[in-house]
């Protein structure tokens, strides 16, 4: 029986860098009482307070809740009232210079650095580097109608691949790419939740939008787990729905 649902934060659970809706919010809440959860996604842990956290009841029931911010390196789990961290996958000073180098010069070579943009471009995220091409407060319209089929994603990956060949480099969100150590991502994530939970792969879900080859969802796939690919939060709503219904029948 699947006993840990594992959800992408970022397009599966909410729109991009937006709040959860209060559907969603109930959605999980539901779920926490008859499945542990844990969220793996790009954002960092601000983003995950303000995204996630706000938006959920706060009572016992977060004792089942594990959270992965900036794609698995780190590892932040509720007790006793507070988050505590349990690992941070941290980038070296030289390691962010030769990242963020790499980030531009990949942005000026594909000749997709925009002039307007929102918000920083590339922020230091201490165990992740995330490049959004249109900032990272740009409008959810514009981020959507920027790459919708990531060609242009595509393009600035693989300037970066052999520009950055110790690292590993996906697409995700709408809009940007994230760099994170090798074997660093949420296949590692999904490592760590199997050892600090002591849940086997096999009794897991993973939920993601980004599953595609290349997307920063897609190394979930390397563990074994199951995976449901869904196009948005409004699909995700009526996934976590049915496993409500087969798990709460048990």
């Amino acid at each position: 029986m699947k006993r840990l649902i594992v959800f992408d934060l970022d397009g599966t659970l909410a729109p991009s860098k937006s709040s959860l809706e209060k559907d969603m919010a109930a959605h999980l809440d539901k779920l926490l009482t008859v499945a542990k959860v844990a969220v793996i996604s790009g954002g960092a842990w601000p983003q995950f307070e303000k995204q996630l956290l706000a938006n959920l009841p706060k009572d016992d029931k977060l004792d089942g809740l594990s959270l992965l911010p900036t794609s698995g390196t780190r590892f932040m789990k509720y007790d006793k009232g507070t988050w505590k961290e349990l690992y941070a996958e941290n980038f070296t000073p030289d390691e962010k210079k030769k990242i963020i180098d790499a980030l531009n010069k990949s942005l000026d070579e594909s000749g997709f650095r925009e002039k307007k943009h929102w918000g920083e471009i590339i922020e230091d995220r201490d165990s992740q580097i995330t490049m959004s091409a249109l900032g990272q407060e740009a409008p959810l319209d514009v981020k959507k109608d920027w790459d919708p089929d990531f060609a242009k994603r595509k393009k600035i990956k693989a300037i970066l691949d052999p520009l950055l060949p110790e690292f590993s480099v996906g697409m995700g969100g709408s809009s940007s790419i994230d760099i994170t150590r090798p074997g660093v991502d949420k296949a590692y994530g999904i490592e760590k939740l199997k050892g600090e939970l002591g849940i086997p792969i096999k009794d897991m879900i993973f939920l993601g939008d980004a599953l595609f080859p290349g997307g920063n969802d897609e190394p979930a796939r390397k563990t074994g787990v199951d995976c449901i690919r869904v196009r948005d939060p409004e699909e995700t709503g009526r996934v976590i729905e049915g496993i409500i219904a087969c798990l709460g029948s048990h």
